[in-house]
């Protein structure tokens, strides 16, 4: 009896509390009333929670945009910004902007990885153990590795194209990407260009990283949660739902990381020019090291796959873009020093990275104690506010038919486009490996356009599709195009 008045009582105290925090949240004193919003947003985080779930959120938000203004309430205590005069403060100036909490459900193996630490302090120690791999000049000397990995996707693509059946140019690409981050920061080719994947093969195997890197994209779907919500549905979608196919695939690259790492460490390579030597000899223990190894393979494989497989898309779905980068190309010699020089070649890359959307979603950060104004709007501290790269990549007042793939858009770029353009995020907790996978692009679309490689091909479908999480997820993870008979 005793037990039963006890759960009365707590369930009816827990209810009153939520009925007492709903009309706070809904009423003219919570402190950030007066930015404009729906209903249910500003009653639950769960608004945001949901879409994210469904694969809608940056749609949803941009509705938001649209019938509110460039500010909005995105849920009780967070707000999303349309407008790229909020970049400089929330992420690059050093104003204490951190990254929200959730961010950690991005860990891996139980470490806070460079992108997940919510810190600067200690993300900085580990971002300034490795910073030179990423430097021009590193990236200069590597360049016969980058080449090497890029001489193996042509022959690949040659060997596709042949076989008349469609090619998933998404898992060429991740391919590349994985060979292209392992063989010139681990010392090691993981081996995705040498794997019989998609139109290679009559089961049109995929790459055997891809089942980590899909697993790793679908995490996007759930992140909103608290770290103990998110842990716990992480664990009981395993149970439920157990997919062997990316447990085999996270084995598998889990074997990789280990070898890289368990090698140096057994070789004594501290101090060789790896990723792995570099954060080795920097005093970070080995299991922290493999977890750091495996969200560079990550990251590395998924944004530079995705946004290399667009700009093959959109060049072959443009045949007129094509001609022109090869007009372009053919004036300037394979070995042309500055090649992210050459105009259109720049406008073509940047209009991909605008377009590609690897990392479309929200960009949370909190708002450091003092509180902020921005244009009149004050936000007080503890408040999450973004800025979302769909709404500001997709601006038509900055990028007129923001849909289309324009490159000559970018030969006379405005303050506004550059400002906005924001594919590797801002600031000191941008992608560190930006240098490397923009160098890749440079180097991978000139050769795969002097190769013609691309000559006779076609698209599958009309546009990419994604599902808006926070690395986006393309449907049915197939960017495909199919040659005329060879």
């Amino acid at each position: 009896m005793i037990l039963l008045q006890a759960a009365y009582t707590t369930t009816l105290l827990t209810l009153l509390y939520l009925v007492i925090r709903s009309i706070y949240r809904l009423s003219p004193a919570h402190s950030l009333s007066r930015i404009p919003g729906p209903f249910l947003p500003r009653l639950s985080s769960l608004w945001l929670v949901y879409h994210a779930w469904i694969g809608d959120e940056c749609t949803a938000v941009h509705k938001l945009h649209q019938k509110y203004g460039p500010i909005v309430r995105t849920g009780p205590s967070s707000v999303d910004i349309a407008d790229g005069e909020a970049l400089q403060t929330t992420y690059v100036d050093r104003s204490g902007f951190r990254k929200a909490s959730f961010y950690r459900n991005f860990d891996i193996d139980g470490h806070a990885s460079i992108f997940s630490e919510l810190d600067n302090a200690p993300r900085a120690a580990r971002a300034k153990a490795v910073a030179a791999l990423f430097s021009t000049a590193d990236l200069r000397q590597g360049q016969g590795v980058i080449d090497s990995c890029i001489t193996q996707w042509i022959d690949r693509i040659r060997a596709a194209a042949r076989s008349g059946r469609p090619v998933n140019v998404l898992d060429l690409a991740r391919s590349l990407a994985v060979d292209v981050v392992s063989s010139y920061l681990f010392g090691k080719q993981y081996g995705g260009l040498t794997q019989p994947n998609d139109a290679q093969s009559e089961g049109h195997e995929e790459l055997s990283a891809s089942g980590m890197v899909n697993s790793f994209v679908a995490v996007g779907r759930y992140w909103y949660l608290p770290t103990w919500a998110f842990n716990w549905l992480a664990w009981a979608e395993s149970k439920l739902y157990p997919d062997w196919k990316v447990f085999e695939s996270i084995g598998v690259v889990d074997a990789f990381v280990e070898e890289v790492v368990d090698t140096t460490v057994s070789e004594k390579q501290q101090g060789k020019a790896t990723y792995q030597g570099k954060l080795l000899d920097a005093g970070f223990n080995v299991s922290e090291v493999k977890a750091q190894c495996k969200d560079l393979m990550f990251a590395g494989t998924d944004s530079t796959g995705m946004n290399l497989a667009t700009i093959l898309f959109m060049l072959a779905k443009h045949p007129e873009t094509y001609t022109r980068l090869c007009s372009e190309l053919k004036t300037h010699p394979p070995d042309t020093t500055d090649i992210q020089s050459l105009p259109y070649l720049r406008g073509v890359i940047r209009e991909g990275l605008r377009i590609s959307m690897a990392n479309p979603s929200r960009l949370p950060r909190v708002v450091p104690r003092g509180g902020w104004t921005f244009k009149g709007t004050y936000f007080p501290d503890g408040t999450e506010v973004s800025c979302t790269p769909f709404e500001l990549h997709f601006n038509p007042t900055t990028f007129p038919d923001p849909h289309e793939f324009r490159p000559e858009r970018w030969l006379n770029p405005t303050d506004e486009m550059s400002r906005d353009a924001i594919p590797w995020g801002l600031g000191l907790r941008q992608c560190i490996a930006r240098n490397l996978a923009t160098w890749e692009l440079y180097a991978a679309v000139p050769a795969a356009v002097r190769a013609d490689v691309l000559n006779g091909a076609t698209c599958c479908h009309d546009k990419i599709e994604i599902l808006e999480w926070f690395n986006s997820k393309v449907m049915d993870e197939k960017i495909e195009l199919v040659w005329a008979s060879l």
